[in-house]
């Protein structure tokens, strides 16, 4: 009998590309593997958890279900529990001494050390290869590994280590493998994928990549997240205005707009810089969705600074905006050097207040949405338990990414298949999700 086992993937899409690999090779070595199965899927004899480590939050999910796989091994469920990943990799040593059930730690590259536990030889020629955890019709493709920026509240640099590139080719070989297994979406994902190729030409390759990607026969569409807006390479614009296989949308975590914090974070960027090039984007992507992630309670960010971000979100209108609140990782410069910190209730009032009116500029633009036709590509089809109810689909056009955003809704659509591209009109809209009709 194949080993069952389950590779269970908490945090990033990083983390889920690297759980992919994994699986990859547990499979060629002979396992029955089982993605992030749920407990129904029990017994296993082995769950390999794949951890986040960010922020104070993700440890404590990671925590929780670590302890969760505990019980359900003592109860006989489980063989073996193995951790992976940015906890492991940060706080192995606590963990021993903590979680003495476990069975193995390894960190963020021990990919090949965790198959070697679990009886399986690491074969390098599968290194491109992925067994995928996301729906069949998108996949998320890492072009690289750690970070070179040293903002002064993020630990990635701490555990995933400096820059480095993966080469061209490898990502190429790579995509035409998810192309090969049905992928018409990819989503280009790493701690800054503006950042791709420096460190290997010594100019930025992202261009270059999504060129080549684009000549893969059978993706359709090719999504940017993570960019950084320091150095944003503004060839990635004009690839985007003339190629119609990238996505009209950008993803650009800017944290803060007041110079102040911006120097406190150390992000090497100013306001003005960042006005310029929101009206670059603006200006080369006429109609671009431009999402964003800003973080309030940072150290020494005052009422005015906070005010003077709430401003600035009015007036930039991003047509997708997250945000957090901010944690005091050890290690950090943040948290050995910057003693104004802002109270937890304080940093919670101001989250409220910037969601609160993020709603109505995500609520406008949605319903300026309405009446428009669009390519729609279905994720899901949803059955509903009761049978007076209608089965629907939830799809995405080019502005919506997978998991950050919301859905477009196909009502009367129970015959389209996950992974078809359909068109339909947008006929109404919420603060998150569209609603739409197919069109014949």
């Amino acid at each position: 009998m194949p080993k069952r086992v389950s590779v269970y993937t908490l945090g990033c899409s990083k983390n889920r590309v690297d759980s992919e690999h994994l699986m990859r090779q547990l499979k060629a070595g002979g396992c029955q593997v089982i993605p992030d199965a749920p407990e129904e899927d029990y017994p296993l004899d082995a769950l390999v958890i794949n951890t986040c480590g960010f922020i104070h939050d993700a440890r404590e999910e990671s925590v929780n279900y670590i302890l969760d796989a505990l019980q359900a091994k003592e109860e006989g469920r489980l063989g073996e529990v193995l951790v992976m990943g940015c906890l492991s990799e940060r706080y192995k040593k606590e963990l021993e001494k903590e979680m003495p059930g476990v069975d193995a730690f390894f960190g963020v590259t021990d990919i090949p050390l965790v198959a070697a536990h679990l009886g399986v030889s690491y074969d390098p020629a599968l290194a491109t290869e992925r067994v995928l955890s996301t729906p069949a019709h998108y996949a998320y493709l890492k072009l690289s590994e750690g970070c070179d920026r040293s903002c002064a509240y993020c630990a990635i640099p701490l555990i995933r280590g400096p820059h480095r590139s993966r080469p061209m080719n490898e990502l190429l070989a790579e995509a035409g493998h998810l192309a090969g297994q049905g992928v018409r979406e990819l989503i280009l994902v790493a701690q800054d994928t503006s950042f791709y190729g420096l460190d290997l030409t010594g100019k930025r390759e992202l261009a270059s990549l999504m060129e080549g990607l684009c000549r893969i026969d059978g993706i359709e569409r090719i999504r940017v997240l993570y960019t950084y807006p320091q150095g944003f390479p503004l060839d990635v614009l004009r690839l985007m205005a003339r190629e119609p296989k990238i996505c009209q949308y950008v993803d650009i975590p800017l944290q803060h707009i007041s110079d102040k914090v911006l120097t406190a974070m150390r992000r090497n960027t100013t306001k003005a810089e960042t006005l310029r090039l929101i009206e670059d984007f603006r200006t080369f992507v006429p109609g671009l969705c431009l999402r964003t992630t800003l973080m309030v309670g940072h150290p020494g960010e005052d009422e005015q600074a906070f005010l003077e971000l709430l401003d600035f979100v009015k007036e930039a209108r991003f047509e997708r905006m997250g945000a957090f609140t901010y944690s005091r990782e050890a290690g950090t410069y943040g948290a050995q050097h910057l003693k104004d910190q802002v109270p937890a209730k304080v940093k919670r009032e101001r989250y409220g207040r910037l969601m609160e009116l993020q709603k109505g500029i995500s609520f406008a633009y949605n319903q300026s949405r309405v009446g428009s036709v669009c390519s729609v590509l279905a994720d899901y089809l949803v059955i509903p338990d009761s049978g007076t109810v209608k089965p629907t689909v939830l799809g995405r056009t080019q502005y919506e990414a997978p998991e950050v955003d919301g859905f477009v809704i196909l009502e009367d659509a129970a015959h389209i298949r996950p992974g078809s591209f359909v068109k339909a009109c947008i006929t109404k809209a919420d603060e998150y999700d569209l609603y739409a009709q197919l069109i014949d």
